[in-house]
This record gives structure tokens, sequence and C-alpha cells, in this order.
């Protein structure tokens, strides 16, 4: 069976976009690692399925390189209005969010953050603005949820970090039952951050939404930031606001790469 995709990404955190709003595609967890497959798939940090919504105009299901759904992804969600061309509601498994076109990309209602360690989740209760833990020479994160579970380290020097070699250990720890995503941070003054992830299932990134909203969430919380930033990635910027209503509202790029079809049958 053939099937539709279409290449895109925010700030080069990529993604293999399949609009099912006209047509049923069936994915499971080795069909969205075998589409990802830089090597031997089409390629990408996370596949997307678009589907028609019910009470909201689509729906999105998000799968990480390795195979995992989960349920927010921020870049992504950008995309979405870009793809079909208007604003949108967007039913997700983290509830639905409120996307509008925005200059080069789109501007992302992505609701409340959650600092309830049982809302994270974590393994027993622990103070979510300081957790006491650390792991090589990173210490005390601040731990939120924004759809999907993030940890934030603030540091001096996001680069001076081996995130690459930390990284796995702290998503796979026995104290986050759902994994994690590890964020380092540096506050430059209370309106320009740096940010740089390891992102569950996925490995590092050159961007991820979801992590910029929970840095801004975590410094808003320990009074470090102002109700408005800059937040510089290694792929490019975005820029979050908090709303009258406490709400994270994230602007930024997203990117129509290319459309392609694939015949489903080579994935399996």
């Amino acid at each position: 069976m053939g099937f539709r995709f279409h290449k895109m990404h925010g700030l080069g955190n990529d993604f293999v976009v399949i609009d099912g709003r006209d047509a049923t595609v069936a994915i499971d967890a080795p069909l969205a690692r075998a589409l990802a497959d830089r090597r031997t798939g089409i390629g990408c940090d996370q596949l997307i399925l678009i589907g028609q919504g019910t009470t909201t105009d689509v729906t999105m299901r998000i799968w990480n390189a390795d195979g995992s759904e989960v349920a927010a992804c921020g870049n992504a969600t950008r995309c979405v209005p870009v793809l079909i061309g208007a604003d949108c509601t967007i039913e997700t498994a983290a509830g639905i969010l409120h996307a509008a076109l925005d200059g080069d990309g789109a501007r992302v209602d992505m609701g409340l953050p959650r600092f309830g360690w049982d809302e994270i989740p974590l393994a027993y209760p622990m103070d979510t603005a300081a957790l006491p833990v650390g792991w090589g020479g990173l210490a005390r994160p601040a731990a939120v949820n924004v759809g999907n579970p993030h940890l934030v380290f603030f540091v001096a020097d996001v680069d001076g970090v081996p995130l690459e070699t930390l990284g796995p250990g702290i998503e796979t720890d026995a104290i986050f039952p759902e994994r994690i995503n590890v964020n380092v941070a540096a506050i430059h003054s209370p309106t320009h951050v740096t940010m740089r992830t390891w992102e569950r299932g996925a490995g590092l990134t050159r961007a991820c939404g979801t992590g910029a909203c929970a840095t801004f969430a975590a410094g808003r919380r320990l009074r470090l930031l102002d109700a408005a930033v800059r937040l510089d990635l290694p792929g490019g910027t975005l820029h979050l606001s908090e709303d009258a209503d406490g709400h994270l509202i994230m602007r930024g790029p997203a990117t129509h790469v290319f459309a392609g079809d694939a015949d489903m049958a080579a994935f399996a």
C-alpha cells in the first residue's frame, strides 16, 4: 500500500508527517521505528500522524524514533497549521492545543505547566522545584510536565555539559517511571536563555519545543525569568511567554521541506 508523507522540521527537530484525515493509516511501534530510521527508512526524530478530529479540527499522534509513543511535541505542533494552511485546534494525548499561523511558523497555546511529583511523574514524592538528586556534576534539577515530563538543570555553560554521555542514564533512571527529557539551560538575563536537550526516545536534538516550554515554566516558578523570553537552541530561536491565565505560549518557525510517496510494505 502506498502512502504520502511530508518531511517537516521546527528548528532542525525533524518529522515525517502523515496526513491521515482522508485515509486510515495504521501505525505501531515497529513501523514507527522503521520509518524513522535514517539509513533504511525516511528518517526523522519523530513520526507524526494527523487525523480528522471530532470535537477539534484535527488529531495528532506522535512516535519517537525508538518507536515509543508520546503525548506532546511542541515543534511538531507548530508544523500542523503550516501543513494544513489554517489556524486549528489539535486533539493530543496531552489535551487540546490551539495553534495559529504566525509569520514563518506558528503560535501555540501549550496550556498550563504541571509541577506535582505524581504529575511528572516521579517514583515517589519529592520537591519538584529542586529534586534532591544528581548525576555527574548536574544536581538539583527542576521537574515539570508540559505534556511530556522534563528535567531542567540551570547551568553556567550549556555546551560544557556532556549531555550525550549523561543523558541516557538520566532518561532511564528508576525515579522516572515514564523516562524523562533532560534540559540544560543558561540564563543570560531575565529575558534571554540558551538551552540544549537530551530527548527521551530520540537523543540529542537540535530543538525541543516542550523542553523550551518546560525550561521557561521552571524559570518562572523559581522567579528567574520575566513573563516573555527569547530562548536560543542549537537549531534556532523560540519565543516563550505566559498569558494572564498562566498558559505557556510558544512562537517559532516551522518548515515544510518536501513531500513524497512511499510503499508501506518496504518498511514491514
